[in-house]
């Protein structure tokens, strides 16, 4: 794994906190384009090239996360979600509380099975009952480090489990930005092509709304992660994609919900991977949705595709994924700009 994108899974930024991973674009895109600013949303645009063509490739830098609610006159921490979790991926999960002094380490707690009642234990397990312990003893104690609507972000983490697999936090969508960073450092099309690094995906798909709008491109691109099914309790006919297979080209979103591929779209990233011996997989997702469902409906209507890396446990505190997979969707997002810069 190399040094960037240590860096980007690692980096803190739940929806509407993207500060410091946009720090990182900015600077990564300033040095690879002709032109890097941030919008008003927090979204940082960049661009490069010339041509008659306006194409935009769209990852998002937020995360899932949690926010301080309340604290509590014993000194612990409630929360509210942001974004979509598992209740049963909290429990006892190491966490950072991103402070205004600093860092606060924190775990999550539950009451322990041994106490609960059996009615209890027969419940599901719910956020609501769960809080995060930062070590404080009273509420004074505690307000001395966090506050109410500070950041938590699960516990930075990143790494290889051997095999081309690696694993980190934030791996939707920060895996997804690097392979922005890399697809723009190899463009060389005949056209002006955008970077657009959005904030509150996962929260409404609410920056790729107003980047869209502004860049207003005749083709976009979003880059993203997707559920991999490489793993027991997952049917095939549930997903059939698998780590190391190629990136996945999707299809359709959320069951129609969301961006539904138009024909032309699905055969020019289809065809890029063919043409160019890229392996690649398809993707039919029934739920779930990515930027391009809300840049596909922007002003008039923007032919938009979805190219994904497949990974396991997204949504979760660690994500593991393909090194074989980010590649080959570098290579296939090079293509398909350039493709979409050549159609008439």
């Amino acid at each position: 794994m190399d040094a960037l994108l240590k860096k980007l899974l690692e980096a803190p930024g739940i929806s509407g906190y993207e500060k410091e991973t946009a720090a990182i674009m900015k600077e990564e895109l300033g040095r690879i384009c002709e032109e890097c600013y941030q919008d008003g949303m927090g979204n940082v645009i960049a661009r490069k090239g010339k041509g008659k063509k306006k194409l935009l490739l769209a990852a998002h830098m937020d995360e899932i996360g949690l926010l301080v609610k309340h604290i509590t006159k014993d000194g612990y921490l409630s929360f509210i979600k942001i974004g979509g979790i598992d209740d049963r991926v909290l429990v006892s999960q190491r966490v950072v509380v991103k402070g205004a002094g600093g860092d606060v380490k924190g775990v999550i707690g539950l009451k322990p099975p041994h106490l609960q009642k059996e009615e209890e234990r027969k419940k599901p397990v719910n956020c609501e009952d769960m809080f995060i312990d930062i070590g404080c003893s009273s509420r004074e104690e505690a307000e001395k480090k966090v506050g109410v609507a500070d950041q938590v972000i699960f516990e930075p983490n990143s790494g290889s489990l051997g095999g081309g697999l690696f694993y980190g936090k934030a791996v939707d969508d920060r895996v997804g930005c690097y392979v922005l960073l890399k697809a723009m450092e190899r463009i060389n099309a005949q056209a002006e092509v955008y970077a657009a690094a959005t904030v509150q995906e996962e929260v409404g798909l609410k920056g790729a709304r107003t980047a869209s709008f502004r860049i207003n491109p005749d083709f976009a691109l979003a880059l993203d992660t997707t559920a991999s099914g490489d793993t027991p309790n997952i049917q095939e006919k549930e997903t059939s994609l698998k780590l190391g297979a190629g990136p996945a080209i999707t299809m359709i979103e959320a069951g129609g919900r969301g961006l539904i591929v138009g024909e032309n779209v699905r055969e020019l990233c289809i065809n890029a991977a063919k043409n160019n011996g890229i392996k690649y997989q398809l993707d039919v997702v029934e739920g779930g949705m990515t930027d391009g469902a809300m840049i596909y409906m922007n002003r008039e209507g923007i032919p938009t595709g979805v190219l994904s890396v497949p990974a396991r446990y997204i949504h979760s505190s660690t994500g593991v994924f393909s090194m074989d997979d980010v590649e080959a969707a570098v290579q296939l997002c090079v293509k398909i700009i350039e493709a979409a810069a050549s159609l008439a």
